[in-house]
């Protein structure tokens, strides 16, 4: 069977790795990964060679992303990767190619795939993100596959809801938590070595523009300037940088100008991958920001989130997600009454038993 795969961004291939994994293992799969949008990007941290260190026999480059995160940009962007994906699509047949969450690199090249029959399985359909843009490019995706994986039954329900029949919808789990208890970590020692953190406990930190309201987002990246600059009093901060969303710049720059001030207490990182992510979750007090991995991924590590804004609004959330407002004192509120609370000691409801093995299991079933 020949199966295609789609990644666009360092977040969904680190997702994709348990699966990955397991097809490589399988002789009669014919794997091809076709790698595009931030991935061929030296200002996201040209996360191709995160694919490329995979050893993966046969990988795909399509660059299509246009350097900018203005409106104009990412819409000329999706244009020209439905453009570049047409003639992918009218040269390459698969069995079944699987996607990902809610990119618009993503939902254009799925977009594109539509008037060749090509068959889809999405994986992360389903959810809600109601201040982000995202929200649209997911289901979009989901009305264009024909296998879907969800991360919560809610969320099968949901796709069930928009594709109009229960078929071919599976709850299996969030797929970045496959065989989290065999994953092997670095030492604490190790890790903070490896990255130049010093012992002090620090938060691990991430935000991405709210893309629905955008024009709110100067006085957010304000108010979040504003927060860290107290929040770095007590501890050291570790921040990952946006993706290639709109206004992702100007969080950019508010960050790296929080580094300059505070270069001793502040790490900036491009590109984790999710070994290190995950090294970085786990010896952190807790997480702060607007991202999923926090809301999906951060209980199977026994920490609290603080989900600030709106960006995530919509998704289902544990009882370790404490929702903020995007301002300066709630943040600083937020921080102190999360630093005393410990360790998060109940299950993390985005857990499959194994996700990856029951996604090769019905996908076999499917292409047969």
């Amino acid at each position: 069977m020949r199966i295609g795969l789609l990644t666009s961004s360092r977040a969904d291939f680190g997702i994709y790795k348990p699966l990955l994994n397991l097809m490589v293992l399988e002789s009669d799969i014919e794997l091809k990964v076709i790698a595009f949008g931030t991935h061929l990007s030296p200002y996201h941290g040209y996360t191709i060679n995160e694919v490329k260190a995979q050893n993966l026999s046969d990988i795909d480059e399509i660059d299509s992303l246009l350097l900018g995160d203005n409106s104009s940009a990412i819409s000329t962007s999706y244009g020209l990767t439905v453009i570049k994906f047409s003639d992918y699509w009218n040269q390459n047949n698969f069995d079944l190619v699987f996607c990902l969450g809610d990119r618009y690199e993503m939902s254009a090249a799925v977009q594109a795939g539509i008037p060749f029959g090509v068959k889809f399985a999405h994986i992360h359909g389903g959810e809600k993100t109601l201040g982000a843009i995202d929200n649209i490019y997911r289901h979009q995706i989901t009305l264009a596959s024909s296998l879907h994986f969800t991360s919560t039954q809610k969320y099968a329900e949901r796709v069930a809801e928009l594709i109009e029949s229960d078929k071919n919808v599976f709850n299996v789990g969030a797929l970045s938590l496959t065989d989290l208890d065999k994953f092997e970590f670095d030492g604490e020692k190790q890790f903070r070595e490896k990255f130049g953190i010093p012992k002090k406990p620090y938060l691990l930190i991430t935000f991405h523009p709210e893309t629905v309201n955008s024009v709110v987002n100067k006085q957010y990246v304000n108010e979040l300037a504003k927060s860290l600059k107290k929040i770095v009093r007590q501890f050291y901060l570790v921040i990952t940088l946006p993706n290639a969303d709109t206004n992702g710049s100007l969080y950019r720059s508010a960050l790296h100008n929080i580094k300059k001030e505070f270069p001793d207490n502040v790490l900036l990182i491009e590109n984790f991958g999710k070994e290190n992510y995950f090294n970085a979750m786990k010896y952190s007090q807790f997480l702060l920001g607007n991202t999923s991995s926090g809301i999906i991924e951060a209980a199977s590590f026994g920490k609290y989130v603080i989900n600030v804004g709106n960006r995530q609004l919509g998704r289902v959330k544990g009882k370790n997600v404490f929702d903020c407002e995007f301002e300066s004192l709630s943040i600083q509120e937020c921080v102190k009454k999360i630093s005393i609370l410990g360790s998060y000691k109940e299950e993390n409801i985005y857990e499959g038993t194994n996700p990856a093995a029951e996604i090769m299991k019905i996908t076999k079933s499917f292409i047969q």
